[in-house]
């Protein structure tokens, strides 16, 4: 997940070789059917969970078993260089999306309009306590690799029983489908499940939430104004900035309980 790599480092004007760790972002090419379909700049670790996870919150999949067969290649003789490569045969030979994708690690998305008319709807009676998102915002935070780098954002998925996974990449939408993945592959029940998140709450890792019925998503970070729009019509609860004993609930307040109060 990471290289040391040499640098120069300043401090109070005095200039050192040194060298620091980096995380690693590599090109990953999907391939579905035979065609291209996505160019990920990821983080090379769950690959087979991030292809999983993307295959269904673009909906080219419905269920896991849709997958005939998945298989993860090196494109050239080194990784880092010249990237991978993901085949993936679905039982339904015309499932394929309307054109290749190129998601950037920069996290800016691919989703360029939302039919909001077209939206899932969150089908769960899950309820939760203030006390619980806290909790599992905090363990989701416990990262050797961030402090390391600096360099990665971080997506935990929890259950009634607490956690099920916690997954780093350098992309928050990558860790989002590669946390679906990993929860397909599982057999969870994502009615029944919570998300958090290191980073920024945009519209497609709303988008993806209602896709696999995750009903709360919790953040770190800020959220966007079309997030909570999308949120708000589509039933799911969104919490930003979830930081020591604070946090903004934007939408879906019913889900959210404070005992200490009650």
């Amino acid at each position: 997940m990471y290289s040391t790599v040499p640098c120069i480092k300043s401090n109070n004007g005095s200039m050192i070789p040194s060298s620091h760790d980096v995380v690693m972002e590599v090109p990953l090419a999907v391939f579905v059917n035979g065609r291209h379909a996505l160019t990920a700049m990821i983080s090379p670790t769950m690959l087979e969970e991030f292809v999983t996870g993307f295959l269904y919150t673009e909906k080219i999949i419905s269920k896991l078993e849709d997958i005939e067969s998945l298989r993860i290649e090196e494109k050239g003789e080194r990784k880092s260089a010249s990237g991978l490569s993901a085949s993936v045969l679905t039982k339904n030979p015309f499932s394929i999306m309307f054109s290749s994708k190129t998601v950037l690690s920069g996290c800016g998305g691919d989703t360029s309009y939302v039919d909001s008319e077209r939206l899932p709807k969150i089908r769960s009676d899950m309820v939760t306590e203030l006390s619980a998102i806290k909790k599992i915002m905090k363990e989701t935070l416990i990262s050797d690799l961030h402090t390391r780098t600096g360099g990665i954002h971080i997506v935990g998925l929890f259950g009634p029983d607490g956690k099920i996974c916690v997954i780093e990449d350098i992309g928050r939408h990558n860790a989002l489908d590669k946390v679906i993945g990993y929860g397909l592959k599982h057999g969870v029940d994502f009615s029944r499940t919570i998300v958090t998140c290191s980073g920024r709450l945009s519209s497609e890792m709303v988008r993806k939430c209602l896709v696999a019925n995750i009903p709360i998503i919790a953040s770190r970070g800020a959220t966007t104004t079309l997030a909570i729009s999308m949120g708000k019509q589509a039933g799911l609860t969104i919490i930003g900035f979830v930081r020591s004993q604070k946090m903004n609930i934007y939408t879906g307040v019913e889900r959210v309980k404070n005992q200490e109060f009650a």
